[in-house]
């Protein structure tokens, strides 16, 4: 399976997703690769992390720029098990080349209203991939929202995405959770961080089961 994390604005924790869907993937011994093809290189900087401090499993990742993106990420889809791309948060070749070849596209958004506002474009980019890629199934997936229960952060941005056309709410969401920061900078995954956080766990393994229906 082919899948695209990526979106119109930075900031959402994109490559938050990305790193931790390829190393859970990866541990649940799937042949993955994590593809790099965000210009600020985030996620290969995760990587050189977790090799240096002798993380393992290995995650395997390459790096990929410009309209060759299609083709070539085409080329490895016979080599893996599954194929996570990291775009990087804005509308790129990139992004557009990726959106024609993956299964599944994810776009991490947090619940403020700047962020729901890309929802058009990101509605159209859709639209117009699926003329070629019938198949995409893009998703919304809600990250970074307040963990205070008294805000209604995710019920108000549920309300907000449900008339849009080609893009479909994930039922999994994600809160603002340091825990994710800090097993970030150690080239972790949050289920392999300690201390544990449960709520985190529980947060990003609800998305793993999602997106790869386990």
């Amino acid at each position: 399976m082919i899948i695209l994390v990526g979106g119109e604005k930075g900031g959402p924790g994109k490559t938050t997703i990305a790193t931790n869907l390829a190393a859970m993937r990866t541990i649940d011994k799937k042949d993955t690769l994590l593809v790099d093809t965000d210009e600020q290189s985030t996620a290969t900087y995760w990587c050189s992390l977790r090799e240096e401090t002798q993380v393992t499993p290995r995650v395997a990742s390459i790096q990929k720029r410009g309209k060759s993106v299609r083709t070539e990420i085409i080329g490895l889809k016979e080599k893996y098990d599954d194929i996570i791309i990291d775009a990087g948060g804005r509308d790129s070749l990139e992004l557009r080349g990726s959106l024609l070849v993956a299964n599944k596209a994810l776009f991490p958004l947090r619940p403020s209203q700047f962020d729901l506002w890309t929802l058009g474009r990101l509605n159209t980019l859709v639209e117009q991939a699926r003329a070629i890629n019938e198949n995409l199934q893009a998703y919304i997936l809600i990250n970074q929202s307040s963990p205070n229960p008294g805000v209604r952060e995710i019920a108000e941005a549920r309300e907000y995405i449900a008339d849009i056309d080609n893009l479909s709410l994930m039922k999994s969401s994600a809160c603002e959770r340091i825990s994710f920061r800090r097993a970030a900078i150690r080239g972790m995954s949050v289920p392999e961080y300690k201390p544990v956080d449960q709520k985190a766990i529980d947060e990003i393994q609800s998305i793993y089961q999602e997106v790869f229906n386990d």
